[in-house]
């Protein structure tokens, strides 16, 4: 992690690790003809067979393995048995052609048994495995809500919400307290009314501008509260299946498991665990919706939503270090002004491709800081630790013609989106590197500025870095003949 990074690293990937290593589905096709075999089943289905003869068939079998039987007298359902943990499990299983496969009516719903059996191992994979973890989710207090990731990345939009509205509720209670003032003189006798109405506004005028002092002090004191107290609007959470990668706004861990994952608010889009959904205080933003943006969303997630293969926060951030920025001195290891960067992270979020980066609006230096502070943000980083291990590998070899051979390979193993990101960033310090008699930043300095915020270090790693660099020196200098290698 980069020391100068202002924002810390927010997503707990250890439940995408589990999920990950979970078993995988291996149906046992029955071998033998059934002449009554329902048409919503394949060759997973046996027929009518006793827990015996499932055991005799699971025989020598490893975690994963299942079937579809009939279970003798069962009249309205089938059986499912699958192996996990060396032990063989039951389940009375569904079918409606409305929504699918199911265990109960009011359970989960999936389009194949596949499916169905895919998310089971991963439940009791996690129960297994993840049980400190979510212990741990399941005892966080509502506290926990300003340190969440929602409150990282939206911190400053809903502060600056919650100023406007502190203001309007002040404003509203300064007109109110006025009304019933003119109220209670409209009672007098019109011998008793004031004339002196210029002093009466003088002494408004003076009140409201103490009260408005006195209100920007309590702004002032209530700067770690980006929501006032008195906003309260619950959340209209509602059960989602999300389709990729997914974490908790509250906790920042993985949703785990293939489909009713976890809730979204349908105001504001609060994305979360149907148990920490509970501890999310009622600070519903409607107008957040609005304005969401793309940091912090998972690379694959936002290609396939924007129909590109590399974000436009990449691509527009290496425009402009490309126009203006290869012969600058120090280009990527000298940072921006933290405020500035988020300013222009905000205006990403915001106005999208349309933003203006232009020399008038945004230093260099802020511009490469954006840059980083998106990739540093993505929930997996561009190399994943699936494929940690194999790029690991390439600094065991002593020729520089098997490095570019391991590299290779690793690069290979990463998921599309994540290959295209980082074939387009890595051909782009390339260039960089290319202007070192001026910029100064050699291959190996920009490995060191990009290797913390690239490569996804396995979780309590303690690590120098200094594999990482050797790495993405290696990237960088041989980056055409390793990414032209690749079909």
């Amino acid at each position: 992690m980069n020391p100068s990074s202002p924002v810390e690293k927010i997503w707990k990937v250890d439940l995408l690790q589990l999920q990950l290593a979970a078993p995988k589905p291996k149906p046992v096709l029955c071998s033998s003809s059934i002449s009554e075999r329902p048409n919503f089943y394949g060759l997973e289905y046996h027929g009518e067979i006793n827990h015996k003869k499932t055991e005799e068939i699971f025989d020598l079998s490893v975690d994963g393995e299942y079937l579809v039987r009939k279970s003798p007298g069962s009249k309205d359902f089938y059986t499912l048995s699958l192996r996990f943990d060396g032990k063989t499990k039951h389940y009375k299983i569904y079918f409606n052609p409305n929504y699918g496969h199911f265990l109960k009516e009011d359970f989960k719903r999936f389009e194949t048994i596949e499916d169905l059996v895919a998310d089971g191992l991963v439940n009791f994979y996690l129960q297994k495995h993840a049980a400190p973890i979510i212990q741990q989710m399941l005892v966080q207090t509502k506290n926990s809500f300003q340190q969440s990731p929602y409150m990282t990345l939206n911190r400053r939009k809903l502060r600056a919400i919650s100023n406007e509205l502190r203001r309007s509720l002040k404003v509203q209670e300064i007109i109110d307290n006025n009304c019933n003032t003119n109220n209670s003189n409209s009672n007098l006798s019109d011998e008793n009314q004031p004339l002196l109405m210029p002093d009466f506004v003088e002494t408004s005028t003076s009140a409201i501008n103490n009260n408005n002092f006195n209100f920007m002090s309590q702004i002032e004191e209530q700067e770690n509260e980006p929501l006032p107290m008195v906003y309260e609007k619950i959340h209209r959470f509602v059960i989602n299946n999300f389709k990729g990668i997914n974490f908790c706004e509250f906790c920042g861990n993985f949703l785990w498991g293939f489909t009713a994952q976890g809730v979204r608010c349908d105001d504001c889009g609060f994305v979360a665990h149907k148990k920490c959904s509970e501890l999310v205080p009622a600070k519903c933003v409607p107008d957040l919706k609005k304005i969401r943006g793309i940091f912090g969303i998972d690379l694959t997630t936002i290609v396939q939503a924007h129909k590109s293969h590399i974000p436009f926060v990449i691509t527009k951030c290496v425009q402009e270090v490309e126009k203006r920025g290869l012969q600058q001195e120090g280009i990527y290891r000298i940072s921006g002004f933290a405020d500035e960067i988020e300013t222009l992270k905000l205006a990403l979020d915001k106005e999208g491709e349309k933003t203006d980066m232009s020399e008038s609006s945004y230093n260099i230096n802020v511009i490469t800081g954006t840059l980083k502070l998106y990739l540093r943000l993505l929930p997996i980083p561009l190399i994943t630790f699936q494929a940690y291990p194999v790029f690991i590998t390439a600094t065991k070899e002593k020729s520089e013609t098997e490095i570019v051979q391991k590299l290779r390979d690793a690069v290979k193993t990463l998921p599309t989106a994540h290959l295209n990101c980082f074939k387009y960033i890595i051909t782009h310090l390339n260039r960089v590197a290319a202007h070192q008699a001026v910029n100064k930043m050699t291959e190996h300095n920009l490995a060191t500025v990009f290797a913390p915020t690239l490569i996804a270090t396995p979780p309590h790693q303690l690590t120098d870095m200094s594999q990482e660099i050797f790495i993405l020196t290696n990237m960088i200098k041989h980056c055409q003949t390793i990414f032209t290698l690749i079909k």
